[in-house]
């Protein structure tokens, strides 16, 4: 999870680099995401100083944010637990 306050090209280079290169995302995806993140009140915006003649629109976790983090973890290893359930079944 992110540690701070963010702009949108600098996450999309840390899921890369996280990733190992493996997974790309798409700027439409991601700012998309953003965007019903925000609508949901799970992400705050702001705009940050001016770089390169542009302001960058930063983005910044909330509490529910946070926990809407957890809960899709959760999820997420409930479902990775089944699937390997699954795999393990087929083997």
């Amino acid at each position: 999870m992110q540690k701070g306050d963010s702009y949108g090209y600098e996450i999309s280079k840390q899921i890369s680099a996280i990733s190992e290169e493996r997974y790309v995302i798409k700027e439409t995806t991601l700012y998309s995401t953003f965007n019903r993140l925000e609508k949901h009140g799970y992400i705050e915006s702001y705009q940050g100083d001016e770089t390169h003649g542009r302001r960058r629109i930063y983005y910044r976790i909330t509490e529910a944010g946070r926990c809407y983090y957890r809960e899709k973890c959760d999820e997420w290893l409930l479902t990775t637990e089944v699937l390997g359930s699954f795999i393990k079944r087929e083997n």
